[in-house]
């Protein structure tokens, strides 16, 4: 079985292509950019069949699906830093919508057999008011940045192309996931880093912090990879499934956790430059329908995810001195 993995050198790609190499029977390809960062598929790359692909220019797209043809496609590629979006709305919107579009028609023109996941967000559901909680697949869909908006037209864009052209697509909307090799702009990786350089004495003994009540729901990502798998195997294609731990905890109680696991005493101080225009409050998500048809849940502690997160850091060797680090 040939798998692709749209996003192979990111976060999710990374431990989605380990679990897929430890699957029988099974050649695992990816998209790269000439000048994506290899450092997340460094120890499996000579397993890997990578291809060079810009995922908004449709010939390259249809180009690379006629060469390997894949039974599966995971489609984790995207600009997936909610901030980013704030500053570069137009380029998000372009790159998770006609990368997606260009894929369905790349698949449909070269007539390609295959099942292909789509990874939504939580961030779709944007505004959810408390008595809405948990959240699950009938939550109305109000995104509140244009990251949720592009996440929503990627989701909506998938159902179609399943209804109209018949396509086997699956879509998931997974809630918050970290670990290892999580980027530093991300809330989760962004304190352990800070608490590493601390710990290394590169950056003053203060954290600098945005908004810390906001209300998350993280799984470790090793069991969201695992999720997607699952997803291609046992779901309904057109149906869309919620990826959840079904635990929420503020961003505060995440910090605490944190910082229990270091020995070195850190002030938490607010940097007004971590605040968002808009801030979604509340991402608490209710996966029974995905257990359901799958048997999936959760199997790594979150104490585990955020200790492993914390190694992650401490063993690279190569972090830069900072004084203040801004996400």
């Amino acid at each position: 079985m040939r798998v692709l993995i749209t996003g192979i050198s990111g976060f999710a790609g990374s431990h989605l292509a380990e679990y897929a190499l430890a699957q029988p029977d099974v050649e695992v390809y990816g998209t790269i950019r000439s000048r994506s960062p290899l450092d997340n598929i460094a120890h499996i790359i000579r397993s890997l069949h990578l291809a060079e692909c810009d995922l908004r220019d449709p010939f390259s797209v249809k180009r690379a699906m006629a060469e390997i043809r894949p039974d599966r496609i995971f489609h984790l590629a995207a600009q997936s830093f909610v901030p980013t979006s704030w500053n570069a709305p137009g380029e998000t919107l372009a790159t998770n919508i006609q990368s997606q579009l260009n894929i369905f028609e790349a698949v449909k023109q070269e007539k390609i057999s295959v099942r292909i996941q789509i990874a939504g967000s939580s961030e779709e559901y944007g505004l959810v008011y408390p008595e809405e909680t948990p959240i699950n697949e009938d939550n109305p869909l109000r995104p509140l940045s244009p990251y949720g908006v592009s996440k929503v037209a990627q989701d909506l864009l998938a159902y179609q192309y399943h209804a109209s052209c018949g396509l086997f697509i699956v879509r998931t909307r997974a809630f918050n996931h970290t670990g290892p090799r999580r980027g530093s702009m991300f809330v989760t990786s962004n304190f352990a880093r800070q608490i590493v350089l601390i710990e290394k004495g590169l950056q003053e003994p203060v954290i600098y912090v945005g908004n810390l009540n906001a209300l998350r729901d993280f799984t470790d990502v090793r069991d969201i990879v695992r999720g997607y798998w699952l997803a291609l195997e046992k779901c309904d294609p057109g149906e869309v499934y919620v990826l959840a731990s079904g635990r929420a905890c503020t961003i505060r109680q995440m910090l605490d956790l944190m910082l229990t696991m270091t020995p070195v005493k850190i002030e938490v101080r607010s940097d007004p430059n971590r605040l968002r225009p808009s801030d979604v409050q509340i991402l608490w998500g209710d996966a029974a329908k995905f257990k359901e048809k799958t048997g999936w849940d959760i199997t790594i502690p979150f104490e585990r995810t955020i200790e492993d997160l914390l190694n992650f850091w401490r063993s690279k060797e190569d972090l830069p001195a900072s004084v203040k680090e801004r996400s």
